[in-house]
């Protein structure tokens, strides 16, 4: 038997997003944001939702661009403190010591020790209650060869990215592989046929 737990942002897991964005005066900012995924495949879109109280908000509506770095296990205190104080009085950068880098694509800040950075030029905006959605096409994704398999593909294994759960309130490292995608649930195909 299942119980309702109400109208909650429950949904599992949440990805670790770490969203960099220039302020006004040019400064290198990221802020960590779970609200956010997959929007659309052609073209290809992310979407990110943020509060309207954040400096990262009102940097993304100014530049119309923002990137999206993915920590690694070994990333996540980083990522923790990046939306925990405010860009608008703290230099990230120099507090955790990781490096900004200009995106090649969008006119947004990345950081360079993390594996894996989507870069986004804003062609959407929602406004939906505390939250704001932006639409990011994707201009260009940037991995570590190290993060690689031997055909070129990305070994989750090595990229090694992170989860977050609000209840009970933690990071999570991604499980192992259970089976291929698109080919394991081949067998209700064959029952169903049959």
């Amino acid at each position: 038997m299942k119980k309702s737990l109400g109208a909650k942002t429950l949904l599992y897991p949440t990805p670790v997003l770490v969203v960099g964005s220039y302020h006004a005066d040019g400064r290198p900012n990221v802020m960590t944001a779970a609200w956010g995924g997959i929007a659309c495949s052609k073209p290809p879109c992310v979407c990110v939702s943020l509060r309207a109280a954040t400096a990262t908000h009102g940097n993304v509506v100014a530049r119309k661009a923002f990137t999206i770095s993915l920590p690694s296990g070994e990333q996540a205190a980083a990522a923790d403190y990046f939306g925990l104080v405010s860009g608008r009085s703290v230099d990230k950068f120099s507090v955790t010591g990781l490096t900004p880098v200009k995106a090649e694509f969008v006119d947004a800040p990345y950081v360079a020790e993390f594996p894996l950075v989507v870069e986004c030029k804003v062609v959407q905006v929602h406004e939906l209650g505390l939250h704001t959605q932006f639409i990011g096409e994707i201009k260009d994704v940037k991995i570590e060869q190290a993060c690689l398999d031997g055909d070129g593909h990305i070994d989750v294994g090595k990229l090694d990215p992170i989860a977050h759960a609000f209840e009970p309130g933690g990071y999570f490292a991604l499980g192992a592989l259970i089976g291929p995608a698109l080919s394991i649930g081949r067998v209700f195909v064959a029952e169903a046929s049959s």
